[in-house]
């Protein structure tokens, strides 16, 4: 797993066409914005976990 520390308004590219950035809401809450081809399947981790 590589770990990175980012700040709002700075992203990483996962290969040439996926792009996570960090942005800030009005709350102060950090939130990621994923850019990625729409036949990329995102799916959120907690759909995943399963008790």
């Amino acid at each position: 797993m590589l770990v990175l520390g980012r700040k709002p308004g700075e992203f990483v590219m996962i290969g040439k066409d996926i792009k996570v950035m960090v942005i800030k809401t009005e709350d102060g809450d950090l939130r990621l914005a994923i850019d990625a081809p729409k036949d990329i399947k995102i799916t959120r981790g907690e759909i995943l976990v399963h008790d």
